[in-house]
């Protein structure tokens, strides 16, 4: 049944079966199941990849149907966390593989934990944040790390390889990037299906063995406007803090507030508990909002169009304000320190 699940792939030379087989035997984490993540995902599983983590904080809404692949209206209705719904998704699809589904930030405190025992980690994130943190545990766990990003009609992609290539610090400036989101000025679903589509062939080579047949280049394109561009890879910069200095500034502990804006989703996380008792705060809520409860989170509404998204490991997303301050006001006046 295996060799016919797989059969077409198996006939891809480059494969065959020896390659089949140790794509079953390889682990990967895919950070972020949102537009990216869903595809790279559905790809992996479908591929036969033998044990696929996905780590994903937010929830399924409406607007995520138009690019996010493994998603319905049903997961909308429900708002079931991405994780979630993308595990029940993809356990449909393929059942014979390993599925682990982790509702949370990827962060400093909790990366390694995410990345141990995985072949590679694959970027389904829309931050460079979050890219540089997973750049940081990949350079010192010595995990290829696929990057990939997404926005208008435009992606880029490379394959970075601790000790053999630069680290995205290296071909990146921190801070340096345009702050143009898919929320900002939208996306195409077919630029998101060819970025994701490149981060997996390049995980696939590299699981298989076709390390020569690896792009090493940082590939650009924008489909709408018929522009592509590869840069091929420099020498590691020698004052990189990841691949030289290895300071990996990102997995360091700071003194940040624990108060953070979503990016063109109007929305501000405020993470300053360990955890919350969703049945305490659904009955402390319900009487000065509209309350729903799922099992995998709260959701308040009030009258002004704020709303709380409360989840159990303590974060709570105020939606309805970019404005800390007015986030942080909500926050203590309903949830308290």
């Amino acid at each position: 049944m295996e060799q016919n699940r797989y059969s077409r792939q198996i006939l891809f030379n480059p494969i065959s079966e020896a390659g089949q087989d140790k794509i079953k035997k390889s682990s990967v984490l895919v950070v972020g199941a949102g537009a990216l993540g869903t595809v790279i995902c559905n790809h992996l599983v479908r591929s036969g990849i033998g044990k696929l983590r996905i780590i994903d904080r937010d929830y399924v809404e409406l607007s995520n149907l138009q690019r996010q692949m493994l998603f319905d209206e049903e997961d909308v209705k429900e708002a079931v966390p991405k994780a979630i719904a993308a595990k029940n998704k993809l356990k449909k699809i393929n059942s014979t593989i390993t599925v682990e589904a982790v509702i949370g930030n990827a962060t400093y405190e909790n990366i390694e934990e995410l990345v141990e025992d995985v072949d590679v980690v694959l970027d389904g994130t829309d931050n460079f944040a979050t890219r540089y943190l997973l750049n940081d545990i990949c350079f010192k766990k010595n995990i290829p790390f696929s990057y990939g990003g997404v926005v208008s009609s435009r992606g880029m992609s490379a394959f970075f390889i601790p000790g053999e290539t630069p680290c995205l610090r290296c071909i990146t400036k921190e801070g340096g990037d345009t702050g143009q989101t898919c929320d900002t000025v939208g996306v195409i679903n077919p630029a998101v299906d060819i970025v994701s589509s490149m981060q997996v062939t390049e995980t696939l080579k590299y699981l298989t063995g076709n390390k020569d047949h690896l792009r090493k280049t940082l590939r650009t394109f924008d489909i709408w406007f018929n522009n592509q561009y590869d840069m091929k890879f420099p020498k590691p910069n020698p004052t990189c803090p990841t691949c030289q200095q290895k300071k990996f500034p990102a997995l360091q502990k700071t003194a940040k507030a624990n108060e953070t804006v979503l990016c063109g989703r109007n929305t501000v996380q405020i993470h300053q508990k360990s955890q919350l008792d969703l049945t305490k705060w659904e009955k402390r809520l319900s009487s000065v909002a509209a309350v729903k409860r799922t099992p995998f989170l709260v959701k308040a509404q009030f009258d002004d169009e704020m709303n709380f998204v409360l989840f159990p490991d303590g974060r709570v997303l105020i939606q309805g304000t970019e404005d800390q301050v007015k986030a942080r006001t909500w926050y203590d006046r309903y949830i308290g320190s």
